[in-house]
């Protein structure tokens, strides 16, 4: 996308967004690229909640299977808009841009809400006026549907570790005890509550389709960053985090599917997640260094680690020169770390032996994952 045309369009996305939003209208945008067979489940998990007020916005990036007609089906309880092929950040600022609602969430087409997910989100947001986001755990389920993992979000964003949610929120109390009139099935649930801006350089935790946001704080954010093709969403959580609070309700809101190919968290896709990663950490160092306050024996770990992740993966591709920089960095950062040393000797060795072991670790990897259920994704 041209400067002048991606300029042209966050102009609109803001002027629309400017405009106020219905009130308790939750608009659910569903961004869709050739998965008719997952996007009525998603749509049926909206239309079922128990919270009333919903639209849905189905934005088809292009598709060339059935996803029109699956979307027109519902006639007007679904809105419809097409684009050409622009990635998922384009789709979702598509979205943002035909929202009408006070709240607005996110749900990928191969995923589904719980039915009591919206109406404990708006619940937060209408106790908590400055809370901008709300986000939830999520389970992980297969393609036939069956649950693998009840509790997914902390193995799934594993790099963020500890410092992911245990640790950095202030205020905790149960979704009762915040809004007197919570739904019962929900009312026991716990909420934490604070501000997380620091604790985001540490890693993503916050999943996509498990967020709700208010209309104002989108419209201070502005959208998704479209130069990121892949692991757009940890940049733009941590753009969210930086306005202000935000609040995790703890129970799986969401039931995310694991294992299918066309899934961003691919192994496919995994050098280009890790660039993405690397690419935000230096982005908010090199911004609002003034504002972070992690310790910076902590920082230089987690900057090692990315460099480590990234190596790593370039590594895996079979980019030895690409590699050596970043694990190089990773070791100087941290050298505490046999496995980087080796990983990093590995860059001296013909790329045909490196595709062998490789080849091998990751038959391990498919076992190993097939038998949990899936495998872990980082930020």
């Amino acid at each position: 996308m041209s400067e002048s045309v991606a300029t042209r369009k966050a102009v609109e996305r803001a002027e629309a967004l400017a405009a106020p939003g219905e009130p308790g209208l939750v608009s659910v945008v569903i961004p869709t690229y050739n998965r008719a067979r997952t996007l009525r489940g998603a749509i049926e998990s909206v239309l079922s909640q128990t919270y009333a007020s919903v639209e849905v916005i189905v934005v088809d990036d292009g598709s060339s299977d059935d996803t029109r007609a699956v979307a027109m089906s519902y006639g007007p309880r679904v809105r419809y808009v097409w684009q050409q092929n622009g990635g998922v950040s384009a789709a979702r600022n598509t979205g943002f841009s035909a929202a009408r609602g006070e709240f607005i969430a996110l749900l990928d087409s191969d995923d589904e809400f719980l039915p009591w997910k919206v109406a404990a989100q708006v619940a937060v947001m209408r106790a908590d006026p400055e809370v901008g986001l709300v986000w939830t755990d999520m389970s992980a389920s297969d393609e036939h549907g069956v649950v693998r993992r009840e509790r997914y979000l902390r193995d799934f964003y594993a790099l963020a570790g500890p410092y992911a949610i245990d640790d950095i929120f202030a205020a905790r109390s149960t979704l009762a005890e915040l809004s007197p009139d919570a739904r019962a099935e929900a009312a026991a649930y716990m909420v934490s509550r604070g501000d997380i801006f620091s604790r985001m350089i540490l890693g993503n935790c916050i999943h996509t389709s498990t967020v709700m946001l208010r209309r104002e704080r989108l419209r201070l954010v502005g959208g998704y960053d479209e130069s990121y093709r892949v692991g757009e969403c940890y940049e733009f959580h941590f753009r969210i985090a930086a306005y202000g609070p935000v609040a995790f309700i703890d129970a799986p809101g969401i039931r995310y599917r694991i294992g299918a190919a066309d899934q961003l968290t691919d192994t496919t896709f995994s050098v280009q997640i890790a660039r993405s990663n690397v690419r935000t950490v230096y982005r908010w160092l090199e911004g609002e260094r003034g504002r972070i306050t992690i310790a910076p024996s902590l920082l230089r770990r987690r900057l090692a680690d990315s460099h480590a992740w990234l190596g790593e993966e370039e590594l895996r591709r079979g980019q030895p020169l690409v590699a050596l920089p970043h694990l190089w960095r990773s070791l100087r950062l941290h050298p505490a770390e046999p496995r980087r040393l080796a990983l990093l000797l590995c860059c001296f060795v013909p790329p045909a032996a490196i595709r062998g072991v490789v080849a091998l670790k990751a038959r391990r990897r498919a076992a190993a994952s097939a038998a949990i259920g899936g495998s872990r994704a980082s930020a």
